[in-house]
């Protein structure tokens, strides 16, 4: 986990720099968007009054069905207030096929959830009010008539909550 000074010092590790060419350490076209995505929406949420305390926390969650292990990794934690808030950052070139906040489904949330979970426990933040977020980045290409497009951001507060994965009783299930 990584505790940042500033938001370039907290972004620095999440995108390679321009100048790489090297095919060893050039970066996949799709991860330096995703990578640029968390960028805006870090600065965007700075902006918004929030105040970022980690990035990219990985740790793992559990087992999958063949026994091996899963990694969950909270994009962004912030404070908004006295609220503690796991950020999940979707960045996409188009919205032409569907918005960037669907590709949050119900695996993914509970993979966060899980993460979530840890992570308050983990620093002794279980009485702490807590919510998860969605920063929906939508990152147009450039092209001869915008070589500079101006990206949309917009967050999504408390996306979902942990309710839906509750186990349920039978006595909830079944009511005389």
């Amino acid at each position: 986990m990584k505790w940042p000074d500033s938001i370039s010092r907290l972004l620095q590790t999440v995108t390679a720099p321009p100048h790489v060419e090297n095919s060893a350490t050039a970066i996949a076209p799709h991860l330096a968007l995703g990578g640029r995505g968390e960028e805006l929406a870090a600065a965007h949420l700075e902006r918004a009054g929030f105040m970022l305390v980690a990035a990219n926390f990985k740790l793992p969650v559990g087992r999958n069905l063949r026994g091996v292990i899963v990694q969950a990794e909270i994009d962004l934690v912030a404070y908004e207030g006295e609220t503690l808030c796991f950020v999940e950052v979707k960045t996409r070139a188009s919205d032409w096929f569907a918005a960037p906040e669907q590709n949050v489904d119900r695996r993914k949330q509970r993979q966060i959830t899980r993460a979530a979970r840890i992570y308050r426990r983990t620093f002794g933040l279980t009485g702490t009010p807590y919510r998860y977020d969605v920063v929906s980045v939508i990152l147009p290409p450039p092209d001869e008539a915008t070589p500079l497009p101006n990206p949309r951001i917009e967050l999504l507060r408390n996306f979902w909550t942990e309710a839906k994965f509750r186990k349920r009783l039978w006595s909830d299930v079944y009511t005389d």
